[in-house]
């Protein structure tokens, strides 16, 4: 077993599946990767399988139903944190986050607990967006840093973390099992006073397939960040 893992939630990502572990395995870093698919209906479970047999570093989950990106991550640290490894990497399978800032987030992390990325530490991060996508996720950005008072990037998936220096229940705190997951543990290890990092990313448009968040996703997430900032205002948001 090696001492890092790669955590990539899947959900028909079949055509994106190859190309991320080729992607992966050019940048000469020795890991683990699990895939965590939600019973895709395209084939991704195939194609998973069929790497399983080529590669001896390769692990899944499949899970019977889509039962949200924010509880595959949960299943994927419990996983990892049962095998012991020392480092996780979370990222997603759509071919945004690319793998060659991996080396530096590990080498980042020696003075950090968790390395997120940021598109907003430098300018045209997101320039191949459509235009109405980087308004959508500036100001969710900029809500979420307001309400709830931290400085960073929140909402993003792709991170590195020590698992030497957080600990799972704290990873699991979070309740939302959603896209909301990701702000909402951030938010909880900030106020646990972990130490967080960032590095500034470039976030290509998916290329291949289509996003998975629908506008469902969106209105739930927005009545939860109310909920959260409310209970925040009012003392009764419980972290610990």
């Amino acid at each position: 077993m090696n001492n890092v893992i790669i955590i990539a939630p899947t959900l028909n990502e079949k055509e994106n599946i190859n190309i991320l572990f080729d992607k992966l395995t050019a940048t000469n870093l020795i890991f683990d990767l699990l895939f965590i698919d939600d019973n895709s209906s395209d084939g991704s479970q195939e194609v998973i399988k069929d790497l399983v047999k080529k590669n001896h570093n390769i692990n899944y989950i499949f899970r019977p139903k889509k039962m949200g990106i924010g509880s595959a991550h949960k299943d994927g640290f419990v996983w990892s944190y049962k095998k012991k490894y020392k480092t996780i990497i979370t990222m997603d399978a759509d071919g945004t986050h690319d793998p060659k800032y991996i080396s530096f987030m590990i080498e980042k992390l020696k003075n950090f607990d968790i390395v997120t990325t940021s598109r907003f530490l430098e300018k045209n991060a997101l320039e191949e967006w459509p235009i109405f996508r980087v308004f959508l996720t500036t100001l969710r950005h900029i809500t979420i840093s307001l309400l709830l008072s931290m400085p960073y990037d929140s909402s993003g998936a792709f991170r590195c973390i020590n698992c030497k220096k957080i600990s799972l229940p704290d990873l699991m705190m979070a309740k939302n099992n959603s896209y909301s997951y990701f702000w909402e543990s951030i938010f909880i290890l900030h106020k646990k006073k972990y130490r967080i990092g960032e590095i500034s990313v470039q976030l290509p448009f998916r290329k291949i397939g289509s996003s998975k968040m629908n506008m469902k996703d969106i209105f739930f997430s927005i009545c939860y960040l109310l909920v959260i900032f409310i209970k925040k205002f009012l003392g009764r948001y419980n972290y610990k």
